[in-house]
């Protein structure tokens, strides 16, 4: 196998679609060896709200990482009022807990690395914030400051985190509400400088280079992908 990744191993959670299947596709395309991580259809299955689900992927791993793609999220969609504490703490589960749980336990084999990467999927409510995402955006704020404090306290040890910040990504998540609402595809695609919607080869293309030595000097970064809809706002 040839290619800038031939030789490393990679693992993906939330790889059964979108952008987690996008990102298996194209990291094995540069030659990875990738563990593809989902609650059904893909290597290792494993719920990552749960110890047991931390456990396997952590087994998955072996003795050997080169690199940490934390893609799996959820995204519970409430007004405040209807944000119950269980919704609230699942969107932490997944979203924020998950990848630190994963990333304090892999790290000793990413340092073993000679080009360890810690990837974190955020959104562009990392940096902003909408209503009826009070548990999501919450979440995806706290992604990319763990990101920024992996970033500092690991760098030492050879291993870069960085988070990549999609914007509207038509994925199995959005899917439903462009076809309820046809409407909201056309109030976002008015809204990007690009004017089309993402697709999730854009993201995991973005993962792809931050995967390789030619980001080898990046960390620490919150990377908006997003076709430019936050550029005006």
């Amino acid at each position: 196998m040839t290619g800038r990744l031939a030789g490393r191993r990679a693992i993906v959670t939330g790889a059964a679609s979108g952008m987690g299947a996008a990102t298996v596709k194209r990291l094995v395309a540069d030659g990875a060896e990738v563990i593809a991580v989902d609650r059904a259809g893909v290597d290792v299955v494993a719920d990552l709200a749960t110890d047991a689900g931390i456990a396997a992927v952590i087994a998955a791993a072996g003795d050997r990482l080169d690199i940490l793609v934390n893609n799996a999220g959820i995204c519970p969609v409430a007004p405040l009022a209807e944000t119950n504490d269980a919704v609230w703490q699942s969107a932490l589960d997944v979203n924020v807990t998950a990848p630190f749980k994963l990333s304090r336990a892999l790290a000793p084999l990413l340092a073993r690395s000679q080009a360890g990467r810690i990837i974190n999927i955020g959104s562009i409510l990392s940096r902003y914030g909408d209503a009826n995402l009070i548990a999501y955006s919450a979440s995806k704020h706290a992604i990319l400051g763990l990101t920024r404090a992996l970033a500092t306290e690991l760098g030492p040890l050879g291993i870069t985190a960085n988070c990549v910040q999609p914007g509207v990504i038509v994925t199995g998540m959005t899917r439903p509400m462009f076809a309820e609402r046809p409407e909201s595809e056309v109030y976002y695609r008015t809204r990007i400088p690009l004017d089309r919607l993402g697709q999730p080869e854009d993201i995991a293309d973005v993962v792809a280079f931050l995967a390789s030595d030619d980001s080898r000097y990046i960390t620490g970064q919150g990377i908006m992908v997003d076709g430019g809809v936050m550029s005006h706002s």
